[in-house]
């Protein structure tokens, strides 16, 4: 069992990964950039500890942050999600300083951390894939577009719908790469982009997978992601309920598959894009970490899944933790989940991070209904960071969608923030 857990990021998730670690019993350490000092989860946390320099760079600092592991004592780091939780490169510096990463082998990370890479693993699996590239430069780019119509573009080492533009003309293309490379370059530090076939009118379908490294990987069952904006994600349900049994039974053997080969190890997710009309799917990207929506898959299963990824670290294997596949719970009911964010609507209808000082933050409650979030009143935020600030959770014991979207709809509209 792990003893002590720095956790490399910052608000709502890391205080989620806090409380999961105090009730393991596990002594939690958090970090904070010089204009993060208010934040909640340095509260939350048994400890809080400064990181040089500000906004996203100084999560960003792989020394620094295992320097600041190894002085407190910590045997573990959790990454949370974004910032450094995809990097092969900080997996390795973990491993030098003897010092446990709470999520896939380095190795892993480098396979699904390319996408390009991630869709020939899909491929050897037998896993259907978008017609697509390798890295490409504009030229390319547009050799494809011609001949697919309209294309994705997509950063190489991308997640969080970051450098990513639908292109379906040619008079469109040079300045959707030049943006795409650009914000690829500034929130992943890789410009480089590969292209995929678009598939109009898809679902975005994907499947919690969790593996502990042997070779044995089970599902922990699916979610529909499809409500998106700009190419990021808002409104996540569990399970997928517009998806025909017998394409979803396909869905999950896949993933399987896949992480299987890998010998996938800790909690990892494998997307795919659904054309229920013709019954047919394709592997998009696999996600080597905790989502953001991982709460809709803890709420209809009753796990607590940043636990099992520190007991997975720790050394606990799959049937002492009771998840072999036919020990896996069925799902029970509906659970959805709403993003707030911190955001400016533009005339042009994108949204752009917003910051500013809460006057009233009043969190909706009632039975079935769980707030992540780290406002508080007083708390003055950040443009420079995500602008995430909370997710209403909701789960409904009925299989009825209508339900859960009606227990949401009530929660958002009581959650007051000023």
């Amino acid at each position: 069992m792990l003893k002590r857990l720095l956790i490399a990021n910052r608000g709502e998730i890391a205080i989620r990964i806090a409380r999961s670690a105090a009730e393991l019993g596990i002594a939690s350490v958090a970090v904070f950039s010089e204009d993060d000092a208010d934040s909640l989860h340095t509260r939350k946390a048994d400890e809080a500890h400064p990181l040089r320099g500000s906004g996203p760079a100084a999560y960003l600092d792989i020394a620094q942050i295992v320097g600041v592991a190894r002085e407190t004592g910590c045997d573990a780091i959790h990454p949370g999600y974004g910032f450094l939780s995809e990097g092969a490169e900080f997996g390795r510096e973990c491993a030098a300083a003897r010092v446990t990463f709470v999520g896939p082998s380095p190795e892993t990370l480098a396979a699904f951390g390319n996408k390009a890479r991630a869709r020939a693993i899909a491929e050897e699996c037998d896993v259907p894939v978008l017609p697509g590239t390798d890295a490409i430069d504009v030229d390319e780019a547009q050799q494809f577009l011609k001949a697919h119509g309209a294309i994705m573009l997509k950063a190489v080492a991308g997640g969080g719908g970051r450098g990513m533009r639908l292109v379906e003309s040619e008079a469109d293309l040079e300045s959707a790469f030049a943006r795409c490379a650009s914000e690829a370059k500034s929130a992943l530090r890789n410009h480089a982009l590969y292209a995929e076939a678009y598939l109009p009118r898809a679902q975005h379908v994907e499947v919690q997978i969790v593996g502990d490294g042997s070779g044995k990987v089970s599902h922990l069952w699916d979610r529909d992601c499809s409500i998106q904006r700009q190419r990021q994600k808002l409104v996540e349900i569990a399970p997928a309920v517009t998806i025909p049994d017998f394409l979803r039974t396909q869905l999950l053997e896949a993933a399987v598959r896949i992480a299987s080969l890998v010998r996938y190890r800790n909690l990892g997710t494998i997307e795919f894009l659904v054309d229920v009309e013709k019954q047919r799917f394709a592997f998009i990207e696999a996600n080597p970490r905790l989502q953001v929506e991982h709460t809709v898959t803890e709420e209809v299963l009753g796990l607590d899944l940043v636990r099992l990824q520190l007991e997975i670290a720790g050394g606990a294997s799959l049937p002492e933790l009771h998840l072999t596949q036919a020990e896996v719970p069925m799902p029970r009911g509906v659970a959805l989940e709403a993003r707030v964010n911190l955001e400016t609507m533009q005339t042009d209808g994108s949204a752009r991070p917003a910051g500013g000082t809460i006057e009233i933050y009043e969190p909706p409650s009632g039975r079935g209904i769980r707030i992540d979030g780290f406002g508080y009143a007083g708390y003055r935020t950040s443009a420079r960071f995500d602008p995430l600030l909370a997710k209403v959770i909701v789960h409904s014991p009925t299989s009825r969608l209508a339900d859960a979207v009606s227990k949401a709809y009530r929660a958002l509209s009581e959650f007051r923030i000023v």
